[in-house]
């Protein structure tokens, strides 16, 4: 049933922590960016940032393998930039344009990639949990051992379709692995004034799936974490839950002004235990990397952001006519005997 996770310190190579530090600085420098657009008027809609929480999805990642699917809320930046979509694309549907992954029809909340396997970005609360189920059904129905990372919040972890869900996969044993981004805040109120338990994954149990709650601001157990769950839906014994307590920095839209917690309990978080200023203090301090190195990377992850906001800004709006494209799948076609 479900279990704590150990304190082992995970190994680790110098090539590996510098891979997570550059993918979690593309989302941190990203999200910045975004919210600068927002600002100034590029961006409409609702707009989530990911800060804060970057080493969940960055995690998780290394622990996937080619082929495994993903679907996730609609904050879901990170997630894109994670798994290879292009910046520019990304940026470019957040405001709007044609050259964004759904050519400027679905923005912040509605992306795409069958490419990289990526199957949204949903507005609606906890939706993209049966969905995520449904990627599994038919990967198990197929054989071809993929699994599928189903993410939705705390705040979603009270929505009834998630235990339908939950019921559903242990039932069918989907190769699943439901990540609750625990970022203790919902939309706005923190998690001991919204939830029964101080832990989610707990809820697990009356089903059968077992679970680990994870520190989701700290990459390594993350991957770890990450890597012991796929190895449990590989081996075909069904679904398994990471509860993982994460934060984030910003508000829950940029709309919100996230006046329900202090300006020194953000500060707090983010002078010791921010996921990216852990693993450069890993880098420098074994002497993986210099200062001079670290800011190299800084610069070049800043000059991808900067192209995928130039790139968004001169990427021309969609037609009127698009409204009618991509509406329905390309028919299959059948074979004949």
């Amino acid at each position: 049933m479900a279990t704590r996770k150990s304190a082992r310190k995970p190994n680790v190579s110098a090539e590996e922590l510098t891979t997570y530090y550059r993918e979690m600085l593309l989302i941190r420098r990203f999200e910045e960016k975004a919210g600068q657009l927002y600002g100034m008027g590029l961006i409409g809609g609702f707009c989530h940032l990911y800060i804060g929480q970057e080493a969940v999805v960055v995690g998780l990642e290394a622990a996937a393998e080619e082929g495994d699917k993903r679907v996730t809320s609609y904050r879901d930046h990170g997630h894109m930039l994670a798994c290879g979509m292009d910046p520019k694309g990304v940026m470019a549907e957040l405001t709007g344009r044609e050259g964004g992954y759904s050519k400027g029809k679905g923005g912040s909340m509605h992306m795409f990639s069958k490419e990289k396997n990526f199957y949204g970005g949903h507005g609606i609360v906890g939706a993209q949990v049966p969905i995520g189920a449904g990627l599994a059904f038919a990967d198990k129905y197929k054989e071809n051992g993929r699994v599928t990372f189903a993410y939705f919040g705390d705040g979603a972890a009270n929505q009834g379709q998630v235990y339908e869900t939950f019921n559903m996969a242990a039932i069918w044993q989907l190769p699943v692995v439901f990540v609750i981004e625990n970022n203790q805040y919902a939309m706005g109120t923190a998690q001991a004034r919204s939830t029964s338990t101080k832990d989610i994954y707990h809820r697990g149990e009356a089903f059968g799936i077992p679970g680990d709650m994870v520190d989701g601001m700290n990459v390594l157990a993350v991957k770890e974490a990450g890597e012991k769950a796929v190895a449990h839906c590989r081996a075909g014994k069904g679904p398994y839950i990471l509860e993982i307590k994460t934060y984030r920095y910003r508000g829950h839209s940029m709309s919100d002004p996230a006046k329900y917690r202090t300006r020194e309990e953000v500060q707090k978080m983010r002078e010791e235990r921010d996921p990216i200023e852990q693993v450069r203090a890993m880098l420098l301090t074994g002497k993986h990397a210099s200062e001079e190195d670290l800011k190299a990377i800084d610069k070049e992850i800043k000059d991808i952001v900067s192209q995928a906001a130039d790139f968004s800004r001169e990427s021309p709006e969609p037609q009127v006519d698009a409204l009618w494209t991509d509406i329905y799948a390309e028919a299959i076609p059948q074979e004949v005997n």
